[in-house]
């Protein structure tokens, strides 16, 4: 990092960070073009590890079937600073290796964590969308495993 003066490096920071995140932007290639998505996520910080939900067809899923790398950056945007030309926040840049969750107690798992982690009220949407396992099937469920992180915060 060329600040190092702005590198994050405490691991709970980082975690903290994507916590408090809502999206994340992935950047996968299928070997020859680049591909950039924006996916609401949900974060299991004792498993390092990130889940989507998603169509079981699309560029995204037919990359990640090429090419399971991927890397993401979560900002948490602290504001712009009117009259100093500058922008406080905090990011997290991370790699890792995204696979489809074909067993039904995984992908039911995945998804309480992001109801977990975007939702005031996660009992509702379990109730509403996992009380039967049929459902499960019909849901495509992402698991990202992060592999590194390094975040970087403005001054």
């Amino acid at each position: 990092m060329q600040r190092s003066d702005r590198e994050i490096t405490d691991p709970k920071e980082l975690m903290d960070i994507l916590k408090r995140g809502k999206y994340v932007t992935l950047a996968l290639t299928d070997g020859t073009s680049p591909y950039i998505v924006t996916l609401s996520y949900g974060m299991d910080e004792e498993k390092e590890a990130l889940f989507f939900h998603s169509s079981f067809r699309g560029a995204k899923v037919e990359i990640i079937r090429k090419d399971p790398k991927a890397c993401g950056t979560v900002i948490e945007d602290l504001g712009y600073q009117h009259n100093e030309c500058s922008h406080k926040y905090r990011s997290v840049v991370l790699t890792g290796r995204i696979r489809e969750l074909t067993d039904l107690d995984e992908k039911k798992e995945g998804m309480l964590v992001m109801f977990r982690h975007l939702e005031s009220d996660p009992d509702a949407m379990r109730e509403r969308f996992l009380s039967k396992d049929a459902d499960l099937s019909r849901i495509n469920v992402l698991r990202m495993d992060i592999e590194e992180m390094i975040g970087k915060e403005s001054s």
